[in-house]
């Protein structure tokens, strides 16, 4: 429990002083509104970007510290059922709720009570603040898949806190 607890504290740190330092315009500028506005938005991309690249190479480290015969799947299906269930209780205690899939390289997987979205107030203002709660998440996911030799593209959506559909898009090579 105390595992938990340290991981989703040092993550809202994360995120925190990520979006602090990214946010601030800097000393002595003083372009217009727009100018302000553009350059928030600039920050908030690098910021999740950065926490994007953090998850993935914490995925990637997770992926190589399993045991090999965990790594023997026969088919992508099994690897995201083995992200559903093995890694998700590894990193967050509990599985995932749902995987969907179209058969055709994109999978999408709900978690309806996703811990890092659990302390966040609800409602309709809260939703915008979700995606940098997530991108860390998402980084997580496809560091993991890309150390199983599997190249994707994760991305996550929120309709309403504190569920989650992480996408995730297999790229053919």
């Amino acid at each position: 429990m105390a595992d938990a607890a340290l991981f989703e504290f040092l993550h809202m740190e994360m995120v925190a002083e990520l979006w602090a330092h990214h946010s601030d315009p800097g000393p002595g500028v003083s372009a217009g509104s727009r100018g302000k506005e553009a350059r928030a938005a600039t920050g908030q991309k690098m910021s999740l970007s950065v926490l994007e690249g953090m998850g993935f190479r914490v995925g990637q480290a997770l992926g190589e510290r399993l045991p090999q015969e965990t790594l023997a799947f026969r088919e992508e299906l099994d690897v995201l059922k083995f992200l559903c269930k093995d890694l998700w209780v590894a990193v967050f205690q509990k599985q995932m709720d749902s995987l969907r899939t179209n058969h055709q390289g994109t999978y999408v997987l709900q978690d309806n009570s996703f811990p890092l979205l659990i302390r966040m107030a609800s409602g309709p203002q809260y939703l915008e603040e979700a995606p940098k709660f997530l991108a860390f998440t998402c980084g997580l996911l496809r560091g993991t898949l890309s150390t199983l030799g599997i190249k994707s593209l994760v991305t996550a959506s929120v309709a309403s806190l504190p569920t989650c559909k992480f996408q995730v898009v297999i790229q053919k090579t």
